[in-house]
C-alpha cells in the first residue's frame, strides 16, 4: 500500500469566535427556515424529539472529535484520524465523501439563492444571478482563510439573530397572545391534531434521516482547526458552545413552529418564519426572511467550498487527487483546490439550469440529487466514532491527564454507531428517501472500487 503524505499546515489566521460561527453556519441551513416540512409531515409534533435525539448522537460525535482534535489539531482532521486509527480506505472515503457532499450542497444552495434573488429582481436570469454568486464566493475563498471566516461569521450571525428573534416572538404569541388579539395560543397544537406521535415509530425514524442531514456540517470544526490560532483552547470552547447553541436554535425554533401552527396545516402557510413575523406586525416579514434565507444559502455554499477545498488539497498531497490541487497561493490558501470545487459547483448549477430549461418537470430530479449528499455526509460521523475507539486504545498514556474526554466511552460510541446504522436502514425503507440514499451509496461504492483498483496496482509495483 502506498504511503500517504500529510498535507502541509495552512496559516492559523482564524479566531475561536470565527471557528464557532463556521460550525454554526455549516449546521444551520436553509432547511430550517423553509419549515422543515418533510420531518413534520412524517412524525408531527414529535419531530421535536427527533431533533433532541439526533442532537444526543451529535453530542457524542462532537465530543469524540474534540477529544482527538485536542491532541492532534490538523487540517482535514477527521479524515486523518480515519486513516490513522481505522484504515486508509476509511480516510479516503471520508475525504471524497466530503468533496462530493459539498459540491452537491453548493449547487443546491446556489440554485436556492437565484430563487431568493428573484423576490427582489424579478427579471433577473437565473444563470446570470448564479454566475455572479459563484464568482463572489470564489473571490471570498481565494482572498484568505481570514476573509472567508469573516464573511462566514457575519452570514452565521444573521441566521442566529433571526432564529433568536423568531423564538422570542413565538413565545410572546404562545404565552401572551401578542399579535393574536391578546389571546394566548397555548400549547394544545402539540397534541390536538392526531396526537404527539402522529407517524408512529416508523415516521419518527424516517424524520431522523432528514434531521441528520440538517445537522451535517458541524464537523467543520475538525477542518477549520488547522487554521485557528491557539487550537486546543478554541476546540474545547467551540465543541462545548456550538453543541448547545445548535440544540437551542433547532429545538427552540421547531418547538415554536409546531406549537404556533397545527402541524398538518404547515404545508399551506409557506415559511413559518415569514408567517410568525407577519403575525406580530412586522409588515416587511417576507423581505426580512428572504434576506435571511439568501444569507443562509450563501453561508451553506461558502462553508462547503471552504471545507471540500481543504479535503481536495489533502487528497492531492496523499496522491489520491491530481497534483495541481496541491498548489497554495501567496495568501496561504489552497487556490487550485478552491477553483476546482467552485468549477464543480458551476458545472452542476449550469446543468441544473439546462435541465429545467429543457423540461420543467425534471426539476424534481435535483431534489433527489441534493438529498443524495446525506449518506456521504454521514461518513464523517461514522469514521469519527470508529477512530475514537481505536485512538483511546492506542493512546492510553495521553488519556490519563486529558481534560476533554468523551463521556461513557466506549458505550456512547456503540450507541451512536447503532443509531446511525438504524437511520440509514430506515432511509432505504422510506420510499421518499430510498432513491437519494441509493445514489449516495453508489457514490461511496464507486469511490471504494477506485481506491481498491489503484492501490492493488501500487502494491503490485
Amino acid at each position: 500500500m502506498s504511503k500517504r503524505h500529510k498535507a502541509p499546515a495552512l496559516k492559523r489566521s482564524m479566531t475561536a469566535g470565527q471557528m464557532e460561527m463556521i460550525s454554526l453556519g455549516g449546521a444551520i441551513g436553509v432547511g430550517l427556515f423553509m419549515g422543515s416540512a418533510s420531518t413534520i409531515k412524517w412524525t408531527g409534533p414529535s419531530v421535536l424529539l427527533s431533533y433532541i435525539f439526533v442532537g444526543l448522537i451529535l453530542y457524542i460525535v462532537m465530543r469524540a472529535l474534540g477529544e482527538m482534535l485536542y491532541v492532534d489539531p490538523g487540517t482535514g482532521s477527521f479524515a486523518d484520524y480515519a486513516t490513522s486509527h481505522v484504515h486508509p480506505l476509511a480516510g479516503y472515503l471520508a475525504e471524497w465523501a466530503n468533496v462530493f457532499q459539498y459540491i452537491v450542497v453548493g449547487i443546491s444552495e446556489v440554485v436556492a439563492t437565484t430563487e431568493y434573488l428573484r423576490f427582489w429582481w424579478k427579471g433577473t436570469s437565473d444563470w446570470v444571478a448564479g454566475v455572479i454568486i459563484i464568482a463572489f464566493l470564489l473571490v471570498a475563498n481565494l482572498a484568505s482563510a481570514k476573509a472567508y471566516a469573516t464573511l462566514e461569521f457575519w452570514f452565521s450571525m444573521v441566521k442566529v439573530v433571526t432564529i433568536v428573534l423568531m423564538i422570542i416572538l413565538g413565545f410572546m404569541v404562545i404565552l401572551f397572545g401578542f399579535g393574536n388579539g391578546g389571546h394566548p395560543i397555548g400549547f394544545s397544537n402539540l397534541w390536538s391534531h392526531g396526537g404527539f406521535f402522529t407517524g408512529g415509530i416508523k415516521g419518527f425514524l424516517f424524520s431522523m434521516a432528514i434531521v441528520v442531514g440538517s445537522y451535517e456540517g458541524i464537523e467543520l470544526i475538525g477542518i477549520s482547526a488547522g487554521e485557528v490560532a491557539h487550537p486546543q483552547e478554541a476546540i474545547v470552547k467551540s465543541v462545548k458552545s456550538v453543541l448547545w447553541r445548535i440544540l437551542i436554535f433547532y429545538v427552540g425554533a421547531i418547538f415554536v413552529i409546531v406549537t404556533l401552527y397545527p402541524w398538518d396545516k404547515l404545508g399551506t402557510i409557506g415559511s413559518p418564519f415569514v408567517t410568525t413575523f407577519a403575525k406580530v406586525g412586522i409588515t416587511a416579514a417576507a423581505s426580512v426572511i428572504n434576506f435571511v434565507v439568501l444569507t443562509a444559502a450563501l453561508s451553506g455554499a461558502n462553508s462547503g467550498i471552504y471545507s471540500s477545498s481543504r479535503m481536495l488539497y489533502k487528497l492531492a498531497h496523499e496522491g489520491e487527487a491530481p497534483k495541481t490541487f496541491k498548489h497554495v497561493s501567496k495568501r496561504i490558501v489552497p487556490s487550485h483546490a478552491i477553483i476546482g470545487i467552485t468549477a464543480g459547483i458551476f458545472i452542476g448549477f449550469m446543468l441544473n439550469v439546462l435541465v429545467q430549461y429543457l423540461n420543467k418537470s425534471l426539476a424534481n430530479v435535483f431534489v433527489i440529487v441534493y438529498s443524495s449528499s446525506v449518506l456521504p455526509g454521514m461518513v464523517a460521523w461514522f469514521v469519527i466514532l470508529l477512530a475514537e475507539l481505536r485512538f483511546r486504545r492506542k493512546n492510553k498514556n495521553l488519556m490519563e491527564d486529558h481534560p476533554f474526554k468523551l463521556p461513557l466511552y466506549p458505550y456512547s460510541n456503540y450507541f451512536a454507531l447503532f443509531m446511525l446504522t438504524l437511520i440509514v436502514v430506515f432511509m432505504f425503507i422510506n420510499p421518499e428517501t430510498r432513491l437519494s440514499v441509493a445514489i449516495g451509496a453508489i457514490v461511496l461504492i464507486i469511490a471504494t472500487i477506485v481506491y481498491l483498483i489503484k492501490h492493488r496496482k501500487s502494491a503490485i509495483k
